[in-house]
């Protein structure tokens, strides 16, 4: 029997979005599409990171790989936050081993000019994808994902990874008008991104403010939540639950929810008692240290049960990692953790 919208509405994964009540308590990681699997690595050899993420046959196998072999409750649609970008004109590509590297680094208001809306139309392949995951998942949910503005901007004015983001600070702090004028384009791009994919048939976003955490708090309130906030409000009309998350923000938990997260994601610094006090009343996502899975299965398991008991606090709770899954993590550890959250976590 083919599953209906209402089967997938009742999922464990949207249930628990919604902070509603679950079977058991759903499971994904970040970054399982791809990473540790050899499936994985196989079929990409050879082929560039963007340029897998525009085949529609590879990215449905790519984001399907994970589904199977672990049996977690959704998937996460294979992509990259800087696809939009890519699709736009703007010159950039993925280096192996280095990450996106931006040819041409923005740090004027001249420099913005590539920085148009996204249309359907720039990513076909997307809308495609998206239309064949569904399809394939039945009953399973789709989580679309996009570059949160602030770190989009940070490869954009350093042209590349960075650690420190000097390049960055010293254009938001120096330049405030090129800085929200950049951040403003990179929120409706980061929107209309999400749209395109909930438009298709994605279940529910998350917004990955990957370097949010070199920030103060002042300093994210005044400079960058505005433009996440602006996201998250677009996305608001679309009726999907939305997931914030961000790599070191402990500090910011509390103004990433009130930024308009419905689930707000802890990484595995902050205890998640501590991060359910802080975000105010949202679900919580996480938050299993990724290394954890490299350590004996006892204390795998002992780490995944205090992580179960504390998330039975919050309103509803999504078991993952702290952040994504490492490359050379075994995958069988991977698919015994599902089993056991889901057993351990299993309501009668």
């Amino acid at each position: 029997m083919t599953p209906t919208n209402a089967d997938l509405a009742d999922s464990a994964f949207l249930r628990a979005c919604r902070g509603e009540s679950v079977p058991h308590t759903p499971v994904w990681f970040m970054r399982q599409a791809g990473r540790a699997l050899p499936e994985y690595r196989a079929l990409r050899e050879g082929v560039p990171m963007l340029k897998s993420c525009t085949r529609p046959e590879l990215v449905v196998e790519i984001t399907m790989q994970p589904v199977r072999r672990y049996g977690v409750d959704a998937a996460i649609f294979y992509s990259d936050i800087v696809v939009p970008l890519k699709a736009i004109g703007v010159d950039l590509d993925i280096v192996p081993g280095v990450g996106p590297v931006v040819a041409e680094p923005m740090r004027t208001l001249a420099d913005l000019a590539p920085l148009r809306p996204i249309e359907p139309g720039d990513v076909p392949y997307v809308t495609e994808s998206v239309r064949g995951l569904t399809a394939e998942l039945g009953g399973t949910p789709l989580i679309g994902f996009a570059g949160a503005p602030f770190t989009l901007a940070s490869y954009l004015v350093e042209g590349g990874p960075s650690k420190d983001h000097a390049a960055t600070k010293a254009l938001m702090y120096g330049q405030p008008e090129v800085w929200h004028e950049l951040l403003g384009r990179l929120a409706r791009i980061a929107a209309g991104f999400l749209r395109i994919q909930v438009d298709a048939g994605a279940s529910a976003v998350q917004l990955f403010d990957s370097w949010a955490g070199s920030l103060a708090p002042d300093d994210y309130d005044k400079y960058v939540r505005p433009h996440s906030e602006a996201v998250l409000a677009e996305v608001g009309r679309l009726g999907v639950p939305r997931i914030h998350f961000g790599v070191g923000t402990g500090e910011l938990l509390g103004a990433m929810a009130a930024a308009g997260a419905d689930v707000v994601g802890v990484d595995w610094r902050v205890p998640l008692a501590a991060g359910i006090d802080r975000v105010d009343g949202r679900v919580v996502q996480g938050n299993l240290d990724p290394s954890l899975v490299f350590a004996p299965w006892e204390i795998v398991a002992e780490k995944a049960a205090d992580i179960l008991t504390a998330g039975q606090k919050a309103p509803g709770h999504i078991f993952n990692l702290g952040h994504g899954v490492l490359p050379k993590t075994d995958p069988d550890v991977l698919a015994r953790l599902v089993d056991f959250v889901h057993t351990e976590s299993a309501r009668g």
